[in-house]
């Protein structure tokens, strides 16, 4: 599986701000090759939990580990004017060579956006501000000056220079099978689903294919990219579980199972969140000979 490669998901932890990015310093200190990506979730609270901003903190890794692409997985198209995303992406863009990857998505967290003072309008709402979002950020990098009309985002003769070179991959995360999806076939070079089987992936890939027939689209042109926690351990007791999420937990034969089942899928590039430092080095030990 020469093709499959793995990326480190930075999430918040439970610990005073400076002990999470410390740990997560030892975590990409021990990354071997075979991870090339480094990712943050953007969100801007998590009650009381300490959080980190996600465009700045990217632009911090992108900075101090140049050997890793960085990405967000993914923006809330709502906390920030696309305009303005476009021009920080690009800004990135150039100070990392061409490592970033601009994960976006429609946003969910009803409580984030009340506590910042953000509108939480419906998801059909949301969906349709993703998509004037992605035309303004996909109009910036490739016209200049770039102009766009749209209900709920406009510009006129904006300049995003230096536009990106190379142009930035632009990844798409979510399921929904209607609208989501579907913006994925039209605009996304990279797809990210998370937390699910592989049977429920497989089912998602389907529709993502009808999508793409279509629209038009040919369905490599997409990257298949999937998100989860991943535990792994030789005894079961010791094994994270949740009983709203699938996680990705067993033993070493498991956890290879279970990924080579999303491999067969399609999925190249897994992105992972690791409870603890020994888990990401049984991983590296135990599961990554058999995919690199």
């Amino acid at each position: 599986m020469d093709n499959v490669d793995f990326g480190l998901y930075i999430t918040r932890r439970s610990l005073p701000v400076s002990e999470t990015f410390e740990y997560y310093r030892r975590c990409i200190q021990i990354l071997p090759a075979g991870f090339t990506t480094l990712w943050m979730e953007d969100h801007l609270q998590w009650e009381e939990i300490p959080t980190l901003e996600c465009l700045t903190t990217l632009s911090y890794l992108a900075a101090e580990y140049p050997n890793f692409r960085v990405g967000s997985l993914v923006l809330s198209q709502a906390y920030r004017n696309p305009a303005l995303v476009a021009k920080m992406a690009a800004n990135i863009q150039l100070l990392s060579q061409g490592r970033l990857i601009l994960g976006i998505g429609a946003g969910w967290k009803e409580d984030e956006f009340s506590a910042y003072g953000y509108p939480y309008p419906t998801t059909k709402t949301r969906l349709e501000q993703l998509e004037e979002a992605i035309i303004v950020i996909r109009s910036m990098w490739t016209s200049s000056p770039a102009t766009s009309f749209g209900q709920y985002y406009q510009i006129q003769n904006a300049y995003c220079e230096p536009r990106p070179s190379p142009l930035i991959p632009l990844l798409i995360g979510g399921g929904g099978e209607r609208h989501t999806l579907r913006l994925v076939a039209r605009y996304a070079d990279w797809w990210n689903f998370n937390s699910c089987t592989a049977k429920e992936y497989a089912r998602k890939v389907v529709i993502l294919k009808k999508h793409c027939d279509e629209v038009g689209r040919n369905f490599t042109e997409i990257k298949l990219t999937y998100s989860a926690w991943l535990s792994i351990a030789e005894i079961s007791s010791q094994l994270m579980r949740a009983p709203q999420r699938h996680i990705i937990a067993g033993n070493a034969s498991e956890v290879i199972r279970e990924l080579k089942q999303f491999c067969e899928i399609g999925v190249t590039h897994f992105i992972l969140k690791f409870p603890n430092l020994s888990t990401i080095n049984y991983f590296i030990s135990a599961v990554m000979p058999h995919f690199i």
